[in-house]
């Protein structure tokens, strides 16, 4: 889980929200067409375009708009940006096992779920050279409430985190050549993103 930092929200849904009146008020329900996608877009770039929560690459087609705090909870503003994140899966194939925003569904806990606009979210969760993740402190049940709840433990993504690491334990890498590697994996690139799994690789090995 990498800290987000939030921006501001696309000028096409502040617009789209100020048209209320008497007669029509927006809701998150109605929210769509391009003013849906201007939102979309905004915060897939805003998170490098990677997954809030697992870090995998958000693809347009395979990701949905991820409400932190349940837009379903009465006191939850719907179209607050601040509350709102992007998340891998969109429509599962058969057999696709939930997680992140998908199974964490309308469960909330504000004392239990570690969020990524949170400071210092990262140094909460340990990656195994495995690809495995476990909290950092045995005794943050926050950290390990998030992991059973996001499924931030499945085997897809423990393997999908194990086959980012593995080009980086190439023993034909110089010195030179791994602290390149390792510093271009951790910047953006020119289209904006940042690498899959960033936070692991940073905390394995960017020392």
């Amino acid at each position: 889980m990498k800290h987000i930092i939030k921006q501001s929200e696309p000028i096409e849904f502040s617009e789209w929200k100020q048209q209320a009146n008497e007669n029509w008020q927006p809701t998150y329900d109605i929210l769509g067409g391009d003013v849906k996608k201007s939102v979309k877009a905004s915060l897939m770039e805003e998170h490098g375009y990677i997954c809030c929560y697992c870090e995998r690459r958000l693809e347009i087609n395979d990701s949905h708009i991820e409400h932190f705090q349940p837009q379903h909870d009465p006191a939850v503003d719907a179209l607050d940006y601040s509350n709102i994140l992007c998340s891998c899966q969109d429509r599962l194939k058969k057999g696709d096992p939930r997680h992140c925003g998908n199974l964490k569904g309308d469960w909330f806990d504000r004392t239990l779920l570690i969020s990524p606009l949170e400071p210092g979210c990262e140094e909460r969760f340990h990656f195994n050279g495995d690809g495995t993740i476990r909290p950092t402190d045995v005794e943050d049940q926050a950290a390990t409430t998030t992991i059973k709840k996001l499924g931030l433990n499945l085997s897809i993504l423990n393997d999908l985190r194990n086959q980012a690491i593995e080009p980086f334990l190439d023993p034909d890498l110089t010195a030179e050549q791994f602290t390149k590697f390792v510093h271009g994996y951790l910047q953006k690139s020119n289209k904006g993103m940042l690498g899959e799994f960033w936070t692991t690789i940073n905390q394995l090995f960017n020392r």
